[in-house]
This record gives C-alpha cells, sequence and structure tokens, in this order.
C-alpha cells in the first residue's frame, strides 16, 4: 500500500495535521473523501489522537486504513464519567500493542464546570507518568486550565508534547516552550475577533508553533458553524502565513519541522 506522501509527493507544501479525530462519527459518511481531500491538499500525516478506552478499536482502525494516520492513545478529561482507574491499565495495554506518537489526548477542562477537578487530575497525573515511562509526548486538552497543567508537568517531566488549542497568556506559552512544548494553532485564531489566539500567532517563535484542526470540531471561520475537516488545514496554515507576513511555503516547513521533531517521525 502506498503511503500518504507516496500519493501527494508531486505536490508541495507538506502539513501535519497534529490534532485530529478522523475516527468520529461525524466522518462515518464521507470519511474515505474528506481522507483523500486533505492529502491532496499536502496534508501527508494525520495524528488520531484516542478520548477513551472504548474508542481506541476505532482510532486503530482509521490508522490502520489510511496511510499517513498515525495514533495517539489517551484518555480525555472531559469524558471522566466514562473512565475508570482499571482503563489506565488497558492505556498501558494498548500502548505496548500499538507503540503511539504520543499519549493523548489527556488533560484538565476547567470551562466545563460540572467536571469533578480531583478526578480529572487523578487521571491526567497518572497518564502523565505512563507518558514519562515510555518517553512519550504528550497533546494536552487544556481549556482554562494552563497553570495547573504546567504545575504538574514541572513534577513530572515528560518528552514535550503540545498544548493542544492553546489560548493562553504570552506568559504561559513561553513555560510550555520552557518544558519542551509546541503551541497548536487551528481553526480558531482564523476569526477576525480571536484578538489574543492573533497576537499569539504572530508573536510566538514560529519553532514553537504546530497546525491542527481539531476535527471536526474548532471550525475556521470560512466554515462557520460546520464541520471541521483535515483537509482545512492548508488555508489555516496560509491564514497564518498572512498575519505574521511570510510564504505559506515557511509555515509549511516550519511547522511540518517542529512536528517532526516532537514525535521522532524519520
Amino acid at each position: 500500500m502506498s503511503t500518504a506522501s507516496e500519493t501527494a509527493s508531486s505536490r508541495t507544501p507538506f502539513f501535519i495535521d497534529t490534532h485530529c479525530h478522523l475516527d468520529a462519527a461525524e466522518f462515518h459518511a464521507d470519511r474515505d473523501a474528506e481522507y483523500a481531500r486533505a492529502v491532496a491538499g499536502g496534508v501527508t500525516t494525520l495524528v488520531i489522537p484516542a478520548v477513551s478506552r472504548d474508542n481506541f478499536a476505532a482510532v486503530a482502525a482509521t490508522c490502520e486504513r489510511y496511510p499517513g494516520c498515525l495514533p495517539a492513545w489517551g484518555l480525555h478529561p472531559m469524558l471522566i464519567d466514562v473512565h475508570r482507574p482499571e482503563h489506565l491499565g488497558d492505556l498501558r495495554a494498548q500502548v505496548e500493542a500499538q507503540r503511539p506518537v504520543a499519549i493523548g489526548e489527556i488533560g484538565l477542562d476547567l470551562f466545563v464546570s460540572n467536571l469533578d477537578y480531583a478526578t480529572q487530575e487523578f487521571f491526567y497525573v497518572e497518564q502523565l507518568k505512563i507518558a514519562q515511562e515510555y518517553d512519550l509526548p504528550v497533546l494536552l486538552h487544556c481549556r482554562k486550565a494552563n497553570d495547573p497543567l504546567l504545575k504538574q508537568l514541572r513534577k513530572i517531566r515528560v518528552r514535550g508534547g503540545i498544548a493542544h488549542a492553546f489560548n493562553g497568556s504570552p506568559q504561559q506559552a513561553d513555560e510550555f516552550i520552557k518544558l519542551g512544548f509546541k503551541l497548536g494553532f487551528g481553526g480558531a485564531f482564523t476569526w477576525p475577533r480571536a484578538n489574543n489566539l492573533r497576537r499569539l500567532a504572530v508573536d510566538l517563535p514560529l519553532d514553537a508553533i504546530v497546525l491542527e484542526t481539531d476535527s471536526p470540531d474548532i471550525p475556521p471561520v470560512w466554515i462557520g458553524r460546520g464541520r471541521n475537516a483535515p483537509g482545512e488545514l492548508p488555508r489555516i496554515a496560509q491564514t497564518l502565513a498572512e498575519l505574521r507576513g511570510l510564504d505559506v511555503d515557511a509555515v509549511a516547513q516550519a511547522t511540518t519541522r517542529n512536528a517532526r521533531e516532537l514525535f521522532r517521525l524519520d
């Protein structure tokens, strides 16, 4: 079977979608077509994060079917009503069975008020320990929770990772970068009123930025309230290039290099 890179070998620039839930039910009707559209646009690698033990199989099947799709295994903080302590053992077993590029999607969510913080923190800390044990980076869900995330990262040192959908302060961004993290930028910063994100997109060092879609979520401005898809990544990159006054090739090369180094992709 040919790789996604070979399929798009005549096309440049190349992109890596560092956070894409292509396994999600929203893609059941047209997953093949959306994957093909992404590859045709130069998105040659897609990282597919798991969110619970129950979707490990769907992520594995997606990565097996579509060349260039790479798994990350994790237990999402918004699904703490689903997770059980024994699922951490299942996570370890999954890492052993199919080596991922990262542990994720993990983290904390302080935006949703009815999510028990202690339970979130328990699963976050235990998954950091797994990432440390297997020398893997982490994909962090970090809504309104950058400081408590950083607090644990200073205690449990992991091999960097990505602050997914980052929307913190420049000072918090600097702290993540000091710990070996990249900041994930996707559809949210394309909205004209996203002033903080757009400032960060311009001011952060380019070597600290990776691109993502979080498909089917966080749609860019040109989609509005519709479903996001990995094929939107080149246009997201173009928006970043325009904000920074760069050619899109420069953004593609830098963000792809950043992701490849983080995930240790050959």
